[in-house]
């Protein structure tokens, strides 16, 4: 889940005065209640931990032919297996996952499933403005279709259509809001909604995201592949790629794939195509689950109409109801590793869940006594543009997209039929966009990389303690339609 539409993007000119603190700093709960709060808490994935009876795949063994061989099962890897089948039932489609399908972004995601195809509509304007009416009718007609998906293949991952709640909680972001007509909610209004003392003004934008079961999506879209007839395998990671003729070779540590035409969906992790390794970095996202709320408790938050909620600050956070009634809460902290490396022990960050609890906390203060099940985090493919770009290589064999920026959840369908589409050369809609022709800007390399954004980092938490005030480092990224988000 990413920012949604709405940015601070105060450009007066910094003040000498001391830095005004944040509401989650005024309002900060005792430590011995973030303690409460955490114990007893498991670092394990909530969405595929009430999955324990996940069907496992076999390893790829010896040599297989495949027309499309699919390198990555998280959502993209899915989708583009099953809009494959769909249109060419006879194509044998085979899909290599390095470890298992849906267990990496695809299963530890927020679960906000948005329209948007360009993480905002803002980034559009400000990126592709002669096409925004063209992206933004594509992704609501991607939405719809991807309910529409899941209903033709009974695919129950608790979709519900709710909207997003945008939501001000210091005084310039609330002064932002008051700007949009449509949609936009009062102090009393949006305390209407969802009780919270920090809220200070809302947008609802109601028809624009759905929430679903992260987990109960991949294993949904999972089976259909199968029963579609495409080949999958799990623990085959793919530690080489050559041209062999006029196929792609596709070698893992037990086999191999002769490929007609290969399709990259590896995320946040490194590229098999090395010269675009630099285009996206890979950032640390924090999530904690609650247990069940009783009725009470519910009550005494509101939240009849279940919407996703996401706050404006640079640094934010984004949270939501499970269909048990559970909360989500997540965001806040992006962290960047030097190295640009995905590991295992880059997911336990105590402070990182410490901070998440106390947000919380402050966020809910009539929640004050509920524990925390479970804790996790998960690495997101950022690009500097904020969404997916797409490539390919190979004479057009190959082809890639990747960077979603935290927002892959819908985009990632689109996506698919972008590659679709390439690789079997067909001139449509989606091909002729400006946004799927351009790529981004990469980052640079070590060690400017951890230097640059570490840099970013500081200057947007600097930004949210004073007044959305943006700084000169980020007056030029601006302009330069640069930028580095979670």
């Amino acid at each position: 889940m990413t920012h949604g539409p709405i940015k601070s993007e105060n450009t007066h000119k910094e003040t000498t005065l001391p830095m005004p603190s944040t509401v989650f700093e005024r309002l900060a709960p005792a430590p011995h209640l973030i303690d409460a709060a955490l114990a007893g808490s498991v670092q394990r994935t909530y969405w595929l931990d009430e999955l324990p009876g996940r069907r496992a795949f076999p390893a790829l063994e010896g040599s297989a032919p495949a027309g499309l061989a699919i390198v990555g099962g998280g959502y993209l890897g899915l989708w583009t297996a099953i809009l494959a089948k769909e249109r060419h039932p006879e194509l044998d489609v085979v899909l290599l996952e390095a470890d298992r399908i849906g267990g990496a972004a695809s299963g530890r995601n927020g679960g906000f499933c948005e329209a948007s195809i360009t993480h905002g509509e803002e980034n559009a304007l400000q990126r592709w403005p002669e096409e925004v009416d063209q992206l933004r009718a594509l992704g609501e007609q991607n939405l719809d279709e991807f309910e529409a998906t899941l209903r033709r293949y009974q695919i129950d991952c608790d979709f519900e259509r709710t909207g997003v709640l945008t939501v001000a909680v210091e005084p310039h972001q609330a002064e932002q809001l008051r700007a949009h007509d449509d949609g936009h909610l009062s102090q009393d209004d949006v305390r209407a909604e969802v009780n919270s003392p920090t809220y200070l003004a809302g947008l609802w934008e109601r028809e624009g995201c759905a929430l679903v079961h992260p987990g109960k999506l991949a294993v949904g879209l999972t089976q259909v592949a199968s029963e579609l007839g495409v080949r999958l395998f799990e623990q085959s990671p793919v530690k080489g790629m050559a041209s062999k003729g006029a196929k792609m070779r596709l070698a893992t540590p037990t086999g191999t794939v002769l490929a007609d035409r290969v399709v990259l969906a590896t995320n946040a992790f490194p590229s098999l195509l090395k010269r675009f390794r630099f285009h996206t970095v890979p950032v640390y996202d924090y999530v904690l689950m609650t247990e069940q709320l009783s009725a009470a408790q519910l009550e005494a938050v509101g939240w009849r109409h279940r919407q996703g909620i996401a706050d404006m600050g640079n640094q934010f956070h984004y949270y939501r109801l499970t269909r048990d009634n559970r909360i989500l809460f997540g965001g806040f902290d992006a962290i960047y590793h030097f190295g640009g490396k995905v590991r295992p022990e880059h997911e336990a960050r105590p402070e990182s869940f410490r901070r998440l609890a106390s947000h919380f906390l402050t966020t809910f203060p009539q929640l004050q006594g509920i524990r925390f099940t479970h804790r996790w985090a998960g690495a997101i493919d950022t690009s500097s543009r904020f969404c997916a770009f797409f490539v390919q290589s190979h004479g057009g064999r190959v082809a890639q997209a990747t960077g979603f920026t935290g927002l892959g959840v819908g985009a990632t369908r689109f996506a698919a039929n972008v590659l679709l589409d390439r690789l079997f050369r067909l001139d449509t809609e989606r091909t002729r966009l400006r946004m799927v022709r351009e790529v981004p800007m990469p980052f640079p390399p070590e060690p400017i990389a951890f230097a640059v954004i570490s840099a970013v980092r500081r200057a947007l938490n600097k930004a949210d303690h004073n007044h959305g005030k943006r700084g000169p480092l980020l007056r030029v990224l601006d302009a330069l339609g640069l930028g580095f988000d979670s």
